[in-house]
């Protein structure tokens, strides 16, 4: 471990280090040596070129397993004539997201501590080194802003695996500039003309380093499906560590994957390996009790600033923004802080140890057919049917718990549907999934009104001898929260009938 998680902390307040993301978005093609680039000061109009020679010398990091490397991140140390430092690039819906931090002989703790998940606790170490001769050529636009980044490498590296060869190559780098949406469809006409090629590597370091383990083989199509639902769930809580280091709060699809694991574990259970999976469904509950106690806070803070908001400035009496989000706060910080120490503990650490290896070695007791599968799909009738049956009892009842109850029923009837939708009658499935979804929804609603409610009794009651404070506004809003129970009632009533 390399320093202490700037979990939730955007800004990396407190560190000695100064660090910023830039969203790198970029292709590359391959050339030989003999390539000549085209033409680039007319690919817009009133723009110029700016050319800058740079030589740069990039060390890599990785565990031993290469570790990072399988998640596509890539952490390197640059020395040369700018850019220097170190950066770390992780992937992102439209490119990479590159993490900088000043150079340094050591690895800078802040990024060691990202990472810390990912590498599952393990040192990191140098794994590549990589020198490059780079013809940088600028596209400005008429007030200088970058409209394109075209990059001719001359690159070369020792192999890993291949200590006594180097390998030598050149390539076009194309980055988009952060006012442009894609790569200008003349630029890409005039690389293509003059003999380049869409690269097959997504890096330089993916090229220097030897061809990485395939996925595993499977061999039936409900293998397959049953194998890429767990597999994104995996990713999901892959993802969510890193962008919770980084200090983002992804609690709400983190959460979401532990639960279709956990539903996966329960439905399917009997497909899988009992010995591989362990204790792992507990681990995985452990988790997003964590997850749950930072989303509860942060919830109901966004939820009642946002129902303040919307009361007119004459009904809000006393400090009670203050007082709502300073109590709040006062739960949050310490259910962030309990997370963080969670998330470098050795128990977290093996957990997605676990987790990982089932991405190589699926827990399968045995060939899954499609006759298993389905087979299996009784139990997520049950799921479902259970869920309809909770649903009933807390129509009937009207009592907090039995909404809740019905509300994880649905939650697993819903992923049940999910996995089982390639298989069996797809219609029903997607019918399944779409009205348990919304289930879960209203009854999540409905839960969010529960626990304002109870805050607000609770704060109101709390500051009824305060001098300063009046408790007219609390009163206005648990009477908010009462019509948006009984509103989530009906709703939840009208879905029911019409099924």
């Amino acid at each position: 471990m390399n320093g202490r998680s700037p979990l939730f902390d955007r800004r990396y307040a407190g560190n000695a280090l100064t660090m910023k993301d830039v969203l790198e978005r970029e292709s590359k093609w391959e050339v030989d040596f003999a390539f000549t680039l085209p033409r680039l000061d007319d690919l817009v109009a009133d723009s110029r070129i700016e050319e800058i020679p740079v030589e740069l010398t990039s060390t890599y990091f990785d565990t031993s397993e290469r570790d990072l490397f399988a998640h596509d991140l890539t952490l390197r140390r640059r020395e040369g004539d700018d850019e220097s430092g170190w950066q770390l690039k992780i992937p992102a819906r439209d490119g990479r997201v590159e993490v900088t931090a000043g150079l340094s002989d050591a690895l800078p703790d802040e990024l060691g501590a990202i990472v810390n998940g990912v590498a599952l606790g393990k040192p990191l170490g140098p794994v590549a080194t990589i020198h490059m001769v780079r013809r940088r050529h600028r596209v400005l636009d008429s007030d200088g802003r970058v409209i394109v980044e075209v990059d001719d490498d001359s690159v070369d590296t020792i192999p890993v695996d291949q200590p006594d060869e180097m390998l030598v190559w050149r390539e076009i780098e194309v980055e988009l500039g952060p006012h442009t949406d894609k790569v200008p469809a003349k630029l890409r006409h005039r690389l293509a003309a003059a003999g380049a090629r869409h690269s097959p590597y997504p890096s330089k370091l993916s090229r220097a380093l030897p061809e990485p383990s395939g996925p595993p083989v499977v061999v039936s199509g409900a293998e397959r499906a049953l194998y890429d639902y767990m597999t994104r769930q995996i990713d999901l809580i892959f993802a969510g560590d890193l962008a919770l280091r980084r200090g983002d709060e992804p609690i709400h699809d983190t959460r979401v994957a532990t639960r279709r694991l956990r539903s996966t574990l329960r439905v399917f259970g009997k497909l899988l390996d009992r010995s591989v999976i362990g204790e792992i469904d507990n681990e995985l509950k452990w988790y997003a009790a964590l997850l749950g106690d930072v989303r509860d806070c942060h919830v109901q803070r966004r939820r009642l600033a946002a129902e303040i908001r919307d009361l007119p400035p004459e009904l809000v009496l006393g400090p009670v923004v203050a007082r709502i989000d300073a109590t709040l706060l006062a739960r949050q910080l310490p259910s962030r802080n309990a997370l963080a120490e969670a998330m470098d503990s050795p128990r977290y650490l093996r957990l997605l140890a676990t987790l990982l290896t089932w991405k190589t070695q699926p827990p399968f007791e045995r060939r899954v057919s499609g006759r298993r599968l389905v087979r299996r799909a009784r139990r997520a009738r049950r799921a479902a049917s259970k869920a309809d049956r909770r649903l009933v009892t807390a129509l009937r009842n009207q009592r907090h718990e039995s909404m809740h109850r019905a509300r994880k029923a649905a939650k697993r009837a819903r992923y049940a549907a999910e996995l089982l939708e390639p298989f069996g009658k797809r219609i029903r499935a997607k019918s399944n999934i779409k009205y348990y979804k919304k289930i879960q929804r209203i009854l999540g609603d409905y839960n969010d009104s529960v626990v304002s409610s109870e805050f607000l009794w609770r704060t109101a009651t709390a500051t009824s001898a305060a001098r300063d404070e009046n408790g007219f506004t609390y009163g206005l809003l648990y009477a908010n929260e009462t019509h948006a129970l009984e509103a989530a009632r009906r709703k939840i009533s009208a879905i029911a009938g019409e099924r």
